[in-house]
C-alpha cells in the first residue's frame, strides 16, 4: 500500500447479518439506464440462470415520490437480483432500502459511479466520490434501515482525485462503514468537459489499479467491470478478482450469457439454444398484450440475440421496424422464433 495511505485492510468490520441466502457476484450484468429494465431482466434471465442482474439505477427521489411500485416491480425469476440506488441523502437512502427489503430483492448497490452532469448536480454517482464522508453516512443508514446487503459501484477515481491513495482511502473508509463488497469500474470518470458516453471509452481502463485494491484489500469482495467482452476475458480476470460484471456486450451480444451458467459457474446444463430462449418468453410476452403493453417494449431487449447468425437481419428488422406495423404481435414473434431455429 502506498505510503501515507491509511491501512483500511487490516482493519475491516466483521459483518453479522441475519441467515440471508448469499448473493454471488462472480458474474453481474451492469446496471445501465434504459436499458436493464424487467423485460430486459426476464429475457437475460432466459439465457442465464446464475448472472446476478441489476435494475437501471433509480433516484431516491424518483423510488419515494414516483412510481414506486413500477419502479420496484419484478418477476421472480429474475432473482439473483439486485437494486441500484443514486443519491446521498442518507435518511432517503435508508427508506429506499427498507422499500427495497420489503419487494425481495437481494440487494442494494448506491451508484458512486455515473459521471452524467443531471446526477452531479443532485450529488448522485461519481461526484460522491470528492466527499467519502458522506458515502460512510449514507451506507451506515441503508445498513441500519435493513438486512438486506448493501454494496458500491465506483469508479477508480475521478478528476482531481485520481491518485491510487485517494482510492484506498474511499474504500477504506466506505468498508469501515461497513460494506464488504465494491465494484469497481477501472476507469476514472472526468466529470468536467466530458459526456457519459465518452466516460465509458476515452479514459484508459487501469485493470491493475483494481489489481492492486484487491491485493491491499484481501478481506473485501473486488469485482471488475469496465472493458469485459468475452468470457475468455472473464476466467482470466477471475484469477485475480472475486467477480466480474459485463455491460454493453452482454445487452448487445446477448447470447453471450448462454455459456456463463456452464463456463463460470461449472453448470453441466446443456447451452440453451437461441430459438428455446425466445420461445420461454412467449407466455410472458403473451401476458404483457394482455395487460396493455406493447410488444416493443420487450423486444427492444432482444435485438442483441441476433449477432453473429445467416438471417440476423431480418431478425432485427421484424423486432425493430415491422413490430410497429403488425396487427398480430404474437404471430410476428413466432416468426422471430423460426429465424432463429437451428442458431
Amino acid at each position: 500500500m502506498p505510503e501515507n495511505t491509511p491501512k483500511y485492510a487490516e482493519n475491516t468490520i466483521a459483518i453479522n447479518r441475519p441467515t440471508r441466502p448469499a448473493v454471488c457476484r462472480r458474474f453481474s450484468v451492469a446496471p445501465m439506464l434504459d436499458w436493464t429494465d424487467r423485460h430486459c431482466r426476464f429475457f437475460l434471465r432466459q439465457l442465464s440462470r446464475q448472472t446476478l442482474l441489476y435494475t437501471e439505477m433509480i433516484t431516491t427521489g424518483a423510488l419515494l415520490h414516483g412510481d414506486t411500485a413500477r419502479f420496484l416491480r419484478h418477476d421472480e425469476i429474475e432473482h439473483p437480483l439486485a437494486l441500484q440506488l443514486g443519491g446521498s441523502v442518507p435518511a432517503e437512502l435508508a427508506a429506499c432500502v427498507r422499500l427495497a427489503e420489503i419487494a425481495g430483492y437481494d440487494e442494494v448497490n448506491l451508484n458512486v459511479g455515473c459521471p452524467s452532469d443531471r446526477v452531479q448536480n443532485n450529488m448522485i454517482g461519481a461526484c460522491l466520490m470528492r466527499h467519502p464522508a458522506v458515502v460512510v453516512d449514507c451506507i451506515k443508514a441503508m445498513r441500519d434501515a435493513a438486512t438486506i446487503e448493501i454494496t458500491v459501484k465506483h469508479r477508480i477515481g475521478i478528476d482531481g482525485r485520481e491518485s491510487y491513495a485517494e482510492l484506498c482511502d474511499f474504500v477504506g473508509q466506505i468498508s469501515e462503514a461497513g460494506c464488504r463488497s465494491f465494484t469497481v469500474h477501472a476507469r476514472i470518470a472526468i466529470l468536467e468537459g466530458l459526456s457519459p458516453k465518452k466516460n465509458r471509452e476515452i479514459p484508459p481502463l487501469q485493470y491493475d489499479m483494481a489489481a492492486r485494491l484487491k491485493q491491499d484489500f484481501p478481506g473485501l469482495e473486488i469485482i471488475l467491470n469496465g472493458g469485459i467482452k468475452t468470457l475468455e476475458e472473464c476466467l482470466i480476470h477471475l484469477e485475480t478478482f472475486d467477480g466480474v460484471m459485463v455491460g454493453r456486450e452482454a445487452y448487445q451480444n446477448s447470447y453471450l450469457l448462454a455459456q456463463v451458467d456452464q463456463q463460470l459457474f461449472g453448470s453441466e446444463k446443456p447451452v440453451v439454444s437461441r430459438a428455446s430462449a425466445l420461445q420461454a418468453m412467449r407466455p410472458y410476452i403473451a401476458k404483457h398484450l394482455a395487460e396493455g403493453g406493447a410488444l416493443h417494449h420487450i423486444t427492444r431487449h432482444i435485438l442483441g440475440l441476433a449477432q453473429g447468425f445467416p438471417g440476423a437481419r431480418r431478425f432485427r428488422q421484424l423486432l425493430s421496424v415491422d413490430v410497429y406495423k403488425t396487427q398480430e404481435p404474437l404471430a410476428l414473434f413466432d416468426q422471430a422464433i423460426g429465424l432463429l431455429e437451428g442458431h
